[in-house]
């Protein structure tokens, strides 16, 4: 029996198919972004990713800043997508959704993109 849709290694492939489908110059600017898989946000179990950071167009200077990161919460995915084909749509929307506010897009921008 293969690996389930809900096991943390499935799911952290999808997480990978979705960095591995962006083009080489978009790989290449985020990859000082740290991108992790947890299991659900401690004081929201319905969010499905957050970024923290400071987006790349509001940076200053960097001393003394921590990374940018992403994080993933698996849980809530894949509850809410039951179907492995739309939970790996959706798990990708999410990456790319996360990383969007890293280059600066606001909610408004990612709705009108498709991306929220």
């Amino acid at each position: 029996m293969g690996p389930r849709r809900g096991d943390a290694r499935f799911f952290e492939t999808r997480v990978e198919r979705a960095l591995a489908s962006l083009p080489p110059d978009l790989r290449e600017a985020v990859r000082n972004v740290e991108i992790s898989v947890e299991d659900e946000h401690p004081g929201d179990h319905d969010l499905f990713g957050l970024y923290e950071g400071v987006p790349l167009p509001e940076r200053r200077d960097w001393a003394g800043s921590l990374p940018d990161r992403v994080r993933i919460f698996r849980l809530p995915l894949v509850e809410s997508f039951p179907d492995p084909d739309e939970l790996e749509s959706e798990i990708r929307i999410t990456v790319l959704h996360e990383l969007a506010h890293y280059f600066g897009l606001e909610e408004d921008e990612l709705d009108d993109l498709g991306y929220s």
